[in-house]
Formats: C-alpha cells, sequence, structure tokens
C-alpha cells in the first residue's frame, strides 16, 4: 500500500484503478431480473420513469442530440456532506435537472443511493447497463469520497467502501463491490467523470498522514492520461463540503458542451472550474478591507480580519465570500469562521494545527499594521468631512437630535478641509464663476445665529 502512494507516476506501470482490475478480472454476469422479481422496487416504477413526465415518445423534445443522460453517484470514504450541499443548490438546483427545466440540456438521470425509490439489484440494473453497453443513454460518473486502496483491504477480507453486491464472485456467488470497481469499470466509457469535494477530489481528510486506508484522490486513481469519451479529463470541484452552486454550475457547463452547445468551459491545471477558484477567498472576503487598514480580530466573534485567528484565506482558491453557501448567504468567512484551506490538494496535512496563525501571515501583517496606523486616521479625517452636508459647513451646525453634544469641526480641520476641497475640485472641468444654485444660508432651528457666508 505505501508504495502505491509514494511511488512516483513515471514508475507506475499501471494506473491503481488498472491494478485492481486486473486483480479481480473481467466479469460478464448480472442480477437476473425475473429472478430478482419486484425485490427492492415498492413503488413498481424506477425513480427514472417517474420523473420522466409520462412516455419517453410525449415528453419534452431536448435541443441536440442528446435526451437525457445517466449520472452515477458512487460514495467512497465520505460524510455525505457533499450530498447534503448539493441537495441545498438553486443555481441551477438539482431538482430543475432532474426535471429537464433548463433549455439545451439533456434531462438527468440521477442515480444516487439515498435519493433514489428503488433499491437493492433494481438500484444497480442502469450501472449493470452502462457496463454491458445496453443503457439507453450516455451517462457520467460523480465520485463524493475519496477512493481507498482496497486491494488492500482485500489481501484481509473486507473492504472499506461496499455499494450494493453482484454475482461476481466464483461460479457467481454474490460478493460486496466497492465504489472503486464500480468506477474503474465505468470510466472508460462515461462520456464525463466529475469528482465532489475535497476527499474525492485531492484525498481529503480520509488521506490524511496515518490513515490506514491509502486513500486517494479520483484523478490518482485514474492517472494523468484519462480521457473520457468526449475527451474531457477528471473534472474536480473541491471543498468541504463544496458550494452547492459551484457544482451544478459546472455540470450545467459541462452538459452543454456534450451537447453541442459551447465550447468546453474553462478549467484550471488541476482540474478545478478557472470561473470559480481563479481569485483567492480574500479578495472577495467582506473582511478584507481590515487586512489593507491593519486591524485583526484576537477572539472569534470580533468583526475584524481573521487571519491572525488562524485564516488562511489569502491563500486558498475558493469563492465563498462571494458566493455565500446556499443562496448567496452565507459562507465561512461571512459567518465568522475562519478559512482552513478545505479547498485546497494540501488539506489538510499541510494547514494544521488549525486555527492557529498561519506562520507565513506575520510579515505581511506587520507591514499592514505599519500602513494602516497611518491610513485609518487619515480616512477617518475624510469622512468626517464627508458625513456633513455642505449646507452644514455653511451654517456652522448640525441639525440632528442624535448629536447634539457632538462638537462641530475645529479651525484647524475647516482649513485643512478647505485645501482638500480646493485640491479635488482643481481638475473640475464643470467649475465655473457662479452663484452655486439652491444653496440657502439662514440657520436652522438651534443653529448659529451667525452663518458663515
Amino acid at each position: 500500500m505505501a508504495d502505491r502512494q509514494t511511488r512516483t507516476p513515471a514508475l507506475q506501470a499501471r494506473t491503481p484503478a488498472q491494478e485492481l482490475l486486473d486483480a479481480l478480472g473481467p466479469v460478464e454476469r448480472f442480477h437476473d431480473t425475473e429472478e430478482v422479481g419486484a425485490f427492492g422496487l415498492p413503488s413498481g416504477r424506477v425513480t427514472e420513469d417517474m420523473l420522466a413526465g409520462g412516455d419517453e415518445t410525449t415528453a419534452a423534445t431536448r435541443f441536440g442530440p442528446l435526451q437525457k443522460i445517466h449520472v452515477f453517484w458512487f460514495a467512497g470514504m465520505s460524510c455525505d456532506g457533499c450530498s447534503v450541499a448539493v441537495t441545498g443548490a438553486t443555481s441551477p438546483s438539482v431538482e430543475s435537472m432532474l426535471l429537464g427545466a433548463h433549455p439545451g440540456l439533456p434531462r438527468v438521470v440521477l442515480h444516487h443511493p439515498v435519493l433514489n425509490m428503488e433499491s437493492g439489484p433494481h438500484y444497480v440494473r442502469a450501472a449493470e447497463q452502462a457496463m454491458a453497453g445496453t443503457l439507453n443513454a450516455p451517462y457520467a460518473v460523480v465520485l463524493e469520497g475519496s477512493i481507498s486502496d482496497e486491494l488492500a483491504a482485500y489481501a484481509t477480507g473486507g473492504y472499506w467502501s461496499g455499494q450494493g453486491e453482484e454475482p461476481w464472485g466464483p461460479d457467481g456467488e454474490m460478493r460486496p463491490v466497492t465504489a472503486s470497481e464500480w468506477i474503474a469499470r465505468l470510466a472508460p466509457n462515461a462520456a464525463a467523470m466529475i469528482a465532489i469535494g475535497t476527499c474525492a477530489t485531492w484525498g481529503g481528510i480520509p488521506s490524511a498522514e496515518g490513515n490506514p486506508t491509502g486513500a486517494m484522490s479520483l484523478m490518482d486513481w485514474l492517472g494523468k492520461d484519462y480521457r473520457s469519451t468526449f475527451g474531457v479529463p477528471v473534472v474536480n470541484v473541491p471543498g468541504c463540503p463544496p458550494i452547492g452552486d459551484n457544482f451544478t454550475e459546472t455540470v450545467a457547463a459541462i452538459l452543454y458542451f456534450l451537447q453541442g452547445f459551447g465550447p468546453l468551459p474553462e478549467f484550471d491545471e488541476l482540474g478545478r472550474p478557472a470561473w470559480l477558484f481563479g481569485e483567492t477567498v480574500h479578495r472577495h472576503c467582506v473582511r478584507g478591507a481590515y487586512y489593507e487598514e491593519g486591524t485583526f480580530a484576537q477572539e472569534f466573534g470580533d468583526p475584524e480580519c481573521l487571519v491572525e485567528v488562524g485564516c488562511w484565506g489569502p491563500v486558498v482558491n475558493c469563492n465563498i465570500t462571494s458566493r455565500g453557501m446556499i443562496n448567496h448567504v452565507g459562507g465561512c468567512m461571512n459567518a465568522g469562521g475562519p478559512c482552513i484551506g478545505c479547498t485546497m490538494p494540501g488539506f489538510p496535512d499541510k494547514f494544521t494545527p488549525f486555527y492557529k496563525r498561519p506562520p507565513g501571515s506575520f510579515a505581511s501583517t506587520t507591514v499592514s499594521r505599519m500602513v494602516g496606523s497611518v491610513i485609518r486616521p487619515l480616512r477617518k479625517f475624510s469622512n468626517n468631512h464627508l458625513n456633513r452636508e455642505v449646507r452644514w459647513d455653511r451654517q456652522g451646525a448640525t441639525p440632528s437630535g442624535f448629536g447634539r453634544e457632538k462638537a462641530e469641526p475645529s479651525a484647524l480641520a475647516e482649513i485643512n478641509h478647505k485645501f482638500y476641497d480646493m485640491l479635488r475640485r482643481s481638475g473640475d472641468r464643470g467649475k465655473a464663476k457662479a452663484d452655486v444654485w439652491g444653496k440657502r444660508d439662514e440657520a436652522p432651528s438651534g443653529g448659529s445665529p451667525n452663518p458663515r457666508i
């Protein structure tokens, strides 16, 4: 197991997926549907037919070659948080994709172990047809959770992540089939392979130092030379969990490509959607300006920048601060939680211990404090001036009952602000020597009896 984890791709004659299939051998036998009968099909119909809205011949026609596409969702070493996040997506929503509500997109037939009505042999029937080449539409595969080293588990008579049983044992004996095996057998003919969540994209928590599973990412499992039948490498949508909209938006973009309505969207060198992960957390953080001014939170709950309580936002690729978690609401830093780098390939080992000040932030925060000590007073000075109507400056009074005890600007402030206004108006091309229209000099009630002219 250690050898498979540490050897370089250049020395690896076969990918881990190919090694597993070499050990297990080919399969040809599947469940006998007549023998199974209605077991595992309590509704009498499969989910695909229930969501079709009628007979396939009367269903809405898609604009493009694909009427529908099957999506097989497998769970490896996972907490199911990615499934929870995706069910909260709104742009687009899972429901709208299942019902074929988006113009041009094929209807998505999702095979998910939690969302489907059928179970047991009927649940895996579509995957069997995909392997046999008899499925009624193209298919894509989604992995949630990391791939485990099932060869190490088989050596001791066990397995890590099973998903159903098939008659693939000796003499047709039923045996558990792991998510790793399903993916290895389905990947060669898939239209797209998509990893959702940091466990599936980079290995995540299950691959952390000291784990016994040999956990790895989908890319590690299939190898860098993998291409789907449409020529697409493994697509990665990281996050722990990811933003649901990030995933559904990426799936929609890929489906438009498969439908022939546009080019393959832009991905970065690690297979991430470039338009979603091209910026760091810090650049769109609602607390980012505090960093610029050199003010930092000292305790959880403080409103300032969170870098000194363990936030890695300045070096982490994620759009959580600009998009929010669900329906553009929430998100770690927006809700006061420091970024721990959960979207990054180095997570978690390169970010621990969590909630401690990152060592690399010392230099930048020190410089920020030095600059901020000058910038903050200057901005406050201008803010005080801009928080006044021109009328109040002319009258020498502010007619606010809430600020009756607030002192008027000092003589020094008046001189400085007049100089500042001269600089501001020096490039004003609309400036002319004429009376300012609409300005009246009388004082408000309770104001100064001697307004300035």
